[in-house]
C-alpha cells in the first residue's frame, strides 16, 4: 500500500495526541480516524486541531468498530478491557492493532493473544528503542551474573499513572528472569511492607515511586558484596513511545497475522 491508513483510540489523550503529531511528519502514513468514550467531551472536534497539529477535518467519534473496518491500522494505548475489545474487532476485520495498553491481567492478555489468529498484533509494554535495547542487556547481565547477585527493578512514573509495577518494570524483570531461565512469577516480589524478613535469593524486586510529571524512569540494580552493577533509561517525552508505535504500525503493514512484539519490530530479538 502506499500510504498506511492509522486509526487512535483515545485519540484525545496525552498519549493520542502525540500519535496525531507523529503520523503527521511520517511520511508513508496518515491519520485514519479517531475515538474517544461516548460523552467525552472531545466527541465531534477535530483531530488534528486537538493534537496541535492542522486541521485535518477528521472529527473524533464514539465508534471503534467504524475505525477498524476503514484503517489499515488502530493503535491502542487505553485500558485493559477496551484493549482486549479492540483486539476483538481488529480479528473480525482481519487489520493491524498496536498495543502500548499496560496492566493487563493474564485472562485478558490470553484473549488478545487468542485474536493474533486472525490479526497482526504488535504489542509492547514500552514502545522505545532505548527500553527494549535495556531488556535485551538486562537478559543478557542475567544470564552472565549468578544469584550472588540480587536483581532490583526501580521505576518512577508521574502522578496519574493507575498501574504498578508499570509494564517497562514488568517487561525488564521477565527479561532479568529468562536470562536466569526461572519462572518470573516464581521469583517476582512486587511489593514490601512491614516485617518482610530477610531477602529470599534468586528473587527478582520490585521498587515503584510515582510523582511530579515524570513520563518514565526505570533502572535494573545487580547487586552483591561490594558491586553494584546499573543499567537505566529515562524518558523525557513521551514521543519517543509515539515514533515506536507508529513505526510498529508500518512495520506490520507486510506481516501475516500473528502476535508480534517490539523486539521484533526492531530487529532485538535472539
Amino acid at each position: 500500500m502506499s500510504e498506511l491508513k492509522i486509526g487512535i483510540v483515545g485519540c484525545g489523550g496525552r498519549m493520542g495526541r502525540m500519535l496525531v503529531t507523529e503520523i503527521t511528519k511520517t511520511n508513508g502514513a496518515a491519520i485514519c480516524g479517531g475515538t474517544e468514550p461516548e460523552g467525552s467531551p472531545l466527541v465531534g472536534k477535530d483531530v488534528g486541531a486537538l493534537a496541535g497539529v492542522e486541521t485535518l477535518n477528521i472529527n473524533v467519534t464514539t465508534d471503534p468498530r467504524e475505525l477498524f473496518e476503514k484503517c489499515h491500522a488502530v493503535i491502542d494505548f487505553t485500558s485493559p478491557a477496551a484493549t482486549v475489545e479492540h483486539a476483538a474487532l481488529a480479528a473480525e476485520y482481519g487489520k493491524i492493532h498496536v498495543i502500548g495498553t499496560t496492566g493487563l491481567s493474564n485472562e485478558e492478555q490470553a484473549e488478545i493473544t487468542k485474536y493474533g489468529k486472525e490479526a497482526t498484533i504488535v504489542q509492547g509494554a514500552n514502545m522505545s528503542l532505548g527500553v527494549n535495547l535495556l531488556a535485551q542487556l538486562t537478559k543478557k547481565v542475567a544470564a552472565i551474573l549468578n544469584d550472588d547477585f540480587d536483581i532490583e527493578v526501580l521505576e518512577m512514573h508521574h502522578r496519574h499513572k493507575v498501574d504498578a509495577p508499570s509494564g517497562t518494570a514488568l517487561l525488564l524483570g521477565k527479561a532479568a528472569a529468562e536470562g536466569r531461565g526461572v519462572d518470573h512469577d516464581t521469583v517476582a516480589d512486587r511489593g514490601r511492607d512491614g516485617i518482610t524478613g530477610e531477602r529470599k535469593k534468586g528473587d527478582i524486586g520490585y521498587a515503584v515511586l510515582r510523582g511530579g510529571n515524570v513520563v518514565g524512569d526505570h533502572t535494573v540494580m545487580f547487586a552483591a558484596e561490594n558491586e553494584i552493577v546499573e543499567i537505566t533509561h529515562k524518558a523525557g517525552d513521551r514521543a519517543i513511545f509515539a515514533r515506536g508505535a507508529v513505526r510498529a504500525a508500518i512495520w506490520a503493514s507486510d506481516k501475516p497475522h500473528g502476535n508480534y512484539d517490539m523486539m521484533d519490530v526492531l530487529g532485538l530479538g535472539d
